[in-house]
């Protein structure tokens, strides 16, 4: 029997105890917060999309970062595999549109619950309050953790047969997510990526994008782009705020753009009728003006655009507000169109770590085992989660790299 110390109690942390302590191993997990799962608590709106139901395929096709070091971690404990174990520990499922998974209850506690029943069964014993504050590392290999209970008093040592480290990233900084993981990485020799904040809303310059503060657009097409070259494309439901631009499509494009976004300013460009053609969406537009014919433009836009659009609409379109619609020239008229199929803003930057989702970077996984996360440079120590440069779309993706990773590297010490 080994001596496992775990640090951190999120998502990787409680499955790689658990793990660790089904493999018949004597395991320690340390976390500095008064409870587990801080950060899984307030995932998918306090709901907690703990997975995403579909088939392996897809579940590589939703990974961003480092796609094929997941292979084995993937396979060794499966989406269906975290579904089954969840419920095998009382938390019942369910699965909603776009096959993401979650608690039958609506609530990430029962999650927590569920990890926790499961810790208690493999014998894990759980140190809460308890900040890690460095690692042993003695010849090339890792002995234990330096830590100190959060009310004060010495710090102590802990010795170990193997450390698994599943700190998290720098996002939602207010669960205790302060990086402490990347440095103990480097300290260690290993190499940290560039970390960014990801799954995370937009700034732009435009004014008038002020004025659309609340609204939220369904079925739209968004392009983004570097001059004329397209970064992403997507297709679903965004946000305007008070700063820029949120939502589901927004958010996943953050993942695929924020690094070109850290050089230059980069074109966002919304299609507001993506299901009509330009020659479409114009007799469309002449149908609703016949129908208004009596009526100033500002005031016949309503069958077509949510109230708070139209003015911005109007006001971009560089039609008279107050000119009446029957005396609109066919060319005013195509202007409005190609407006609504290309409704531009100037992406200025990403919003920062407190608001992003999940963090983009992190420990190079070139130099970490793949079917254990070993490291290939510290003898006993493992990496799990999102301190490892890994990282996928909303939906459920993110914490199945979380459960798959931590698994893995409690099987494997």
């Amino acid at each position: 029997m080994s001596r496992i110390v775990v640090i951190g109690g999120g998502a990787a942390g409680m499955m790689a105890a658990a793990s660790a302590g089904m493999a018949g191993h004597k395991v320690a997990l340390y976390e500095k917060n008064e409870k587990l799962g801080k950060k899984v608590y307030i995932t998918g709106k306090g709901r907690c999309n703990v997975t995403n139901a579909c088939d392996m395929d897809e579940l590589f096709n939703g990974i961003v970062t480092n796609r094929k070091f997941l292979f084995s971690s993937f396979y060794g404990f499966t989406n269906e595999d975290m579904m089954d174990f969840l419920e095998r520990h009382g938390c019942r499922l369910k699965t909603e549109r776009g096959n993401r998974v979650f608690p039958v209850s609506d609530k990430s506690s029962d999650v927590i619950a569920a990890m926790t029943r499961a810790l208690k069964e493999a014998g894990a014993e759980v140190h809460l309050r308890t900040e890690v504050e460095g690692l042993l590392i003695e010849d090339g290999r890792c002995t234990g953790v330096r830590i100190r209970g959060k009310e004060g008093g010495q710090s102590r040592t802990v010795s170990a047969d193997h450390v698994i480290v599943a700190t998290g990233g720098l996002s939602y900084p207010a669960t205790g997510s302060t990086g402490d993981g990347y440095s103990w990485a480097r300290e260690c020799g290993h190499k940290v990526t560039d970390l960014l904040p990801a799954l995370v809303p937009f700034n732009i310059k435009e004014e008038d994008g002020k004025a659309l503060q609340g609204l939220s657009l369904k079925n739209i097409q968004i392009t983004i782009r570097n001059g004329q070259k397209v970064l992403y494309q997507d297709f679903g439901e965004m946000l305007f705020t008070h700063f820029g631009v949120s939502g589901p499509v927004i958010l996943s494009a953050s993942s695929f753009v924020g690094k070109e976004l850290r050089k230059h300013t980069l074109l966002l460009s919304i299609d507001l009728k993506p299901a009509l053609t330009l020659e479409q969406l114009d007799e469309r537009i002449l149908r609703d003006f016949a129908a208004e014919q009596n009526k100033q433009f500002k005031n016949s836009l309503s069958r077509l655009l949510p109230s708070k659009l139209i003015p911005v609409a109007v006001q971009r379109s560089g039609i008279n507000p107050d000119k009446p619609v029957n005396q609109i020239t066919r060319e005013e008229r195509l202007r409005l169109a190609g407006l609504l199929k290309d409704f531009t803003l100037t992406m200025t930057g990403l919003r920062d770590f407190k608001e992003a989702i999940i963090t983009q970077g992190g420990v190079s996984v070139k130099e970490i085992n793949p079917s254990t996360m070993e490291s290939k440079k510290v003898k006993g120590l493992s990496f799990a989660g999102e301190v490892l440069d890994l990282d996928a779309v909303t939906g459920g993706f993110n914490l199945q790299i979380a459960w798959s990773t931590g698994w893995a590297a409690g099987a494997g010490v």
